[in-house]
């Protein structure tokens, strides 16, 4: 009897155990699946609220290399700049 309690305890105390061990690895797994679309969203409306680069930029960019850049040029770099984004 008391061999059959002492298997009983360990059985039980063991799913239970199991269980939590399951409740936690699942928490983690979902909130880092969680964390991670959060923060991918996040990234993406700061880079549309504060480009990496203006068409100031361009335009100083391209005064440096020694070119007068018109507005057409400007435009067509920022729309491949917006492809890659």
């Amino acid at each position: 009897m008391i061999i059959n309690k002492f298997i009983d305890i360990i059985i039980l105390g063991g799913n239970i155990m199991w269980r939590d061990i399951l409740y936690l690895v699942v928490g983690l797994i979902g909130g880092l699946i969680a964390g991670f679309f959060i923060a991918k969203h996040m990234f993406q409306k700061q880079l549309k609220e504060n480009p990496p680069i203006s068409e100031d930029m361009i335009k100083t960019l391209m005064r440096g290399m020694g070119r007068n850049p018109s507005q057409k040029q400007v435009n067509q770099l920022m729309k491949q700049m917006q492809k890659y984004q």
